[in-house]
């Protein structure tokens, strides 16, 4: 008894003594075999850092809590990201998730389960901030409620946070700085609490910063610099554009913090009764049928722990897909080093064998060849990080690259860290699997007595399946990588209908400068005069916002002497506000009737050139021209007239077909409506953003130029973004580049991995049967019959390959087929292309051992026999 115990208590320790000693024995053989210990950490560090970096951001993006108090009790009402004003029902399936002020206090009072609940802007705007005599700059900032901070349970940094006490109607006015914003637009003055900045010309008082590690309610590229009371929303807008008390205008998105035990089943079904009750208590949702679509609107309560989800939603797609791909690429890698160590265990299987024979059991020998590995792949992995790294601060700045103070890091998290060591552990069992199989097998007997001349071998069969395996990986991956690619350069090469060579947009902020409506037209006017003074200038325009820069106003429209449009009628159009000239500013013809011209002013007949599109859905085998039409409401369909039919182009998102778009000119304000919102949307339209300059050649300067002539003007006029047309358009499609990119780069790496596997396997098989080849030859084979032999065994598991892959390559076009514009799921172009060439590679990378085998002397390999 008193033995067994003592070898029960000293068993830990011996354990522990020979998990010391395999890995001193895997370090003298790695240190034996350096080129080969140097390929399988490169090899990994390659699949482990792809698959970290990647993760990296899925657990920057997708996986991220707000820095909170416990963020698990906070929800959502609302669950996608509709943004930034919307009038009437939201959407079409009857998903409510963007709520007016008055909706948003209604669920306050409605719902006790919410310990308390704040309302967020469901946009986050750019405003004019000045402090002191310091130039005024654009930074993001966001309406949130009072209660905001204390729902999350945000602590100040400095001074103090926003308290319901300051979103009060009579309030002064305040605002609460993040820390970034203060560190960088602010210079970190430690005094600035306490002062007052002015925001679009009106004064704030400064009362707290946020600590640092808040970034907002959401993770976003461009995060909020600051944040304001709802309630001065009035000061900001000024009373008249203000939509505070718009009943039927939603801005805002309600997150709040649920009691314990509170069940959300429950509270999403309450609160969608709670809305319908309130919609039928609404005319703007009863008249016109709207009463017959209430019963299917809903809310959907979502957990809110990650904040508003806009980005998550935007990204989630690709992140995923881009981590699987990742994944294959590792599980090539891992069948790479497999097949490495495959061939190394054959060659030292004289070596096992004799351990064998002296004592070492199977399990030992099978123990030192996981530990082998896997102290390879943590090695491996521990160079990923680096890559990881690097890949992860090279992604996010193709992904976001107009990003101000973006809070997602590229530096490795503890979760990071936890998963490239899970990665790592899982990949040298994978790989470490194949030796281990082949220990397993041996014969010690067998192999003393010299079995390894003998052309049989075992380990042939399983690096042949690996081989397989990276041949059908690959063709998935290439076929991926080519449907992506050609996905973008469809978006890219698209026709927009709008020229883009030689232009410039540049954003500016009226408002912000402090001019009022009535001092517009003359800034207008100089605008146009000193920008078409500029040598080179062939046009200049100015509008509300500019084709294809995410912005969009829409209304329904309804045509003169037609009844309201019911709730499932087709009246949506976007609208736009310009000057003369935009439409020759972007290229865009006039293809009936005239343009907006100067001679339509304010006191002429109120006038809107359309496009084709808008021509087809609202006057279908009609002439266009002369006839009338109006916004929202039957008593003004008679409010403007159609002067001109221009050709269509994209003006929002360029992956959807044309909507209808019609044109106001900048000079004509309509003065006949009542109803507050139509009279507040239509004093904001009067508010340019942004202003065309179309040059007749190409620039030098241009940029300097366009600066000095706006700070000519009036300095305080600041330039919230200057940039060539072409780079907004081709700002639509940074993250398809970059999916395009990455899916490219696995699939290269794939290829050259599998390259290399086959490579590897055929030399060794023609080492392996070094005999047999020399016996055939001697026997009367040709230097032709001898390549035919390796590289048929090249094709059949090529083929092989292919015959798995090419299924798995169409699901994976199938589900990727979200991700995908102007190219099928099903291409076969795309397969073609990736079948082509990985038979290329594989032929080359066969095609020296074939040659190799070919030029085997008989003789010597007889005489080696």
């Amino acid at each position: 008894m008193h033995s067994a115990r003592t070898r029960e208590a000293g068993w830990p320790a011996e354990m522990m003594n020979q998990v010391i000693q395999d890995i001193r024995y895997a370090v003298r053989q790695l240190r034996k075999s350096p080129g080969f210990a140097l390929t399988a950490i490169v090899t990994l560090a390659l699949g482990i850092g792809a698959n970290t970096a990647i993760f990296t951001l899925v657990q920057g993006i997708l996986l991220r809590s707000l820095p909170v108090a416990d963020p698990s009790r906070l929800y959502r009402i609302g669950d996608t990201d509709d943004c930034c004003v919307n009038g009437g029902f939201v959407g079409d399936n009857g998903d409510f998730d963007i709520f007016s002020y008055d909706l948003y206090q209604h669920f306050r009072k409605s719902a006790p389960e919410f310990e308390q609940l704040a309302a967020v802007q469901a946009g986050q705007p750019m405003f004019s901030v000045r402090h002191g005599q310091a130039p005024a700059q654009e930074i993001h900032g966001e309406f949130v409620s009072g209660n905001l901070f204390s729902t999350l349970g945000v602590q100040p940094f400095a001074g103090r946070m926003m308290s319901e006490a300051d979103d009060q109607l009579n309030a002064a006015p305040v605002a609460v700085l993040s820390f970034r914003g203060w560190q960088a637009d602010f210079g970190g003055d430690p005094s600035i609490v306490g002062s007052t900045i002015s925001i679009q010309a009106h004064p704030f008082t400064v009362i707290g910063i946020a600590p640092p590690a808040f970034f907002g309610d959401r993770v976003t590229d461009s995060p909020a610099e600051f944040w304001i009371p709802i309630s001065m929303e009035p000061l900001v807008h000024g009373e008249e554009q203000a939509i505070l008390h718009h009943p039927d205008q939603h801005w805002l998105y309600p997150i709040g913090r649920v009691r314990q035990g509170t069940n959300i089943a429950a509270l999403q079904s309450r609160l969608s009764g709670v809305l319908r009750a309130w919609l039928y208590s609404r005319e703007a949702y009863t008249k016109n049928g709207g009463n017959t679509i209430i019963p299917k609107q809903h809310v959907v309560v979502v957990p809110g722990g990650g904040g508003i989800q806009n980005m998550q939603q935007e990204t989630g797609k690709g992140l995923k897909m881009l981590m699987i791909l990742s994944s294959v690429v590792l599980l090539i890698a891992c069948a790479n080093i497999a097949n490495l160590l495959l061939a190394r265990s054959t060659a030292r299987r004289a070596d096992i064998a004799v351990r064998m024979a002296m004592g070492a059991g199977r399990r030992r020998v099978i123990r030192q060849a996981i530990t082998e590995s896997v102290l390879l792949s943590c090695i491996g992995g521990l160079a990923g990080l680096g890559i990881a790294y690097a890949g992860s601060r090279t992604i996010l700045a193709l992904a976001f690259p107009e990003a101000h103070h973006l809070p997602i890091s590229a530096s490795p998290s503890p979760l990071v860290l936890a998963f490239a060591f899970l990665v790592s552990l899982i990949t040298g069992v994978l790989f470490g699997l194949a030796p281990a199989w082949l220990a397993l097998h041996a014969q010690p007997a067998e192999v003393l007595r010299g079995v390894n001349r003998t052309t049989r071998d075992r380990s042939s069969l399983p690096q042949q399946v690996l081989v397989i395996l990276q041949a059908a990986l690959s063709i998935v991956l290439l076929a991926g990588a080519i449907l992506m690619t050609k996905s973008l350069g469809n978006l890219e090469n698209q026709n927009f209908g709008v020229a883009i060579n030689n232009r410039y947009v540049m954003h500016v902020d009226p408002a912000g400068a402090g001019y009022s409506i009535d001092r517009l037209p003359a800034l207008y006017r100089e605008i146009e005069d000193r920008f078409s003074a500029l040598p080179g200038v062939a046009h200049v325009s100015m509008a509300l916002y500019s084709p294809l820069e995410g912005d969009n106003w829409g209304e329904c429209v309804i045509q003169q002497g037609h009844p309201a449009p019911g709730p499932n009628d087709r009246c949506g159009s976007t609208w736009d506000r310009v000057s003369p000239g935009f439409l020759p500013s972007i290229g865009v013809p006039i293809i009936r009737g005239r343009d907006i011209s100067q001679q339509d002013t304010a006191a002429s007949q109120q006038v809107a050139v359309v496009n084709q599109t808008f021509v087809d859905r609202f006057f279908a085998k009609q002439d266009p021209i002369g006839q009338h039409f109006g916004i929202d409401l039957p008593q003004y369909s008679g409010s403007f007239e159609i002067v001109g039919v221009f050709r269509d182009f994209k003006m929002n998102n360029p992956r959807s077909k044309i909507r209808p778009v019609f044109l106001r000119p900048l000079a004509q304000s309509f003065n006949g409506y009542k109803e507050p919102p139509l009279k507040s949307g239509e004093q904001q339209s009067m508010f340019i953003d942004a202003i065309i300059v179309n040059f007749g050649a190409p620039q030098q300067d241009a940029d300097a130029l366009l600066r000095r002539t706006l700070a000519s003007i009036d300095p305080n006029l600041t330039v919230v973004d200057l940039r060539p047309f072409q780079t907004q358009v081709m700002g639509n499609f940074d993250q398809e580049r970059l999916v395009a990119r990455l899916t490219s780069l696995f699939g290269i790496l794939a290829l050259v991995l599998a390259s290399i596997g086959l490579y590897g396997v055929m030399a060794y098989f023609v080492v392996r049967r070094t005999s047999e080849i020399g016996i055939r030859m001697a026997l009367g084979a040709t230097r032709s019959n001898v390549i035919a032999i390796v590289m048929r065994g090249i094709g059949i598991q090529v083929g092989i390959g292919l015959a798995l892959g090419i299924p798995a390559a169409l699901l994976a076009g199938h589900l990727m087929a979200s991700q995908l514009y102007g190219v099928g799921a099903y291409d076969p172009w795309a397969l073609t292309g990736a079948t082509l060439v990985l038979a290329l590679c594989a032929a080359v990378a066969g095609l020296v051992p074939a040659r190799r085998a070919a030029s085997i002397d008989p003789m010597r390999a007889l005489r080696t026999e």
